[in-house]
């Protein structure tokens, strides 16, 4: 696995699915006239990926998209149906997913490898790469090592390539309940200042009552964490936004 700094990238078609339709997507349409990051993965629903590498390009793509890059590709040896079920799955609003099905574009990068011992056969290694034009600028490989290595190929350390002094968005996280009108007040007023949030729900995805109180220490709803700091209720969310405009 060799850094392809200064190469253009390996010309290929995937096979997307727009719809109930077969579409071809050639490299060309990808990369030419235009400011890529692309990220690649060794799969589709596994842990680190859906967890970590995936979502967190989401949530910084609007910063990129104000650094100059005109999209954000999330690339792995997977069909056409599974990305996007994953991309479904995971909510995207701003990357695009594309299938390397056959591995052809991975093996034209060099990072093709052998995962045979997981059952998943021939797969992407985990790396990142800034593209202009359809020329490799800079590429983040994850080191040689053994299982699955997730230490550069991350949106962060891609964002402080393209700009150190990057204002990255904050990170908020809202515990809620269903028919609750002060958590709809809550999710009202973030949104109406842009903020993205993450929102739990009680009740669901085996989260209680005892959560909520374990976690914040009181037993009403809504709870709002932003970057670690406990805001608390609806009305503190109001205060905390007056106070932080």
């Amino acid at each position: 696995m060799q850094h392809k700094e200064g190469q253009p990238v390996p010309q290929v078609t995937f096979r997307t699915r727009v719809g109930n339709d077969w579409q071809d997507v050639t490299s060309d349409e990808v990369f030419a006239g235009k400011n890529v990051i692309l990220f690649a993965l060794p799969g589709a629903f596994t842990p680190t990926c859906s967890t970590t590498h995936l979502p967190r390009y989401n949530e910084l793509a609007p910063v990129f998209q104000a650094n100059g890059i005109d999209s954000i590709i999330c690339l792995s040896v997977n069909d056409a149906f599974v990305m996007n079920a994953w991309a479904e799955d995971q909510k995207l609003e701003h990357i695009q997913v594309l299938p390397d099905g056959n591995g052809d574009f991975s093996a034209g990068m060099g990072m093709l490898v052998d995962k045979a011992e997981l059952g998943f056969g021939k797969r992407s290694w985990r790396y990142s790469m800034l593209v202009k034009d359809g020329v490799i600028d800079k590429m983040f490989i994850e080191p040689d090592l053994p299982g699955d290595p997730f230490e550069v190929s991350d949106a962060d350390t891609m964002l402080d390539y393209i700009n150190p002094q990057a204002q990255q968005p904050k990170r908020v996280t809202i515990i809620t309940k269903p028919g609750c009108p002060h958590c709809t007040r809550a999710k009202k007023a973030l949104q109406a200042r842009e903020f993205r949030f993450e929102e739990i729900v009680l009740g669901q995805g085996g989260v209680s009552y005892s959560s909520l109180t374990a976690i914040s220490g009181r037993g009403t709803t809504p709870q709002v964490y932003i970057d670690g700091q406990h805001v608390g209720t609806a009305d503190e969310l109001e205060q905390w936004l007056v106070a932080n405009a």
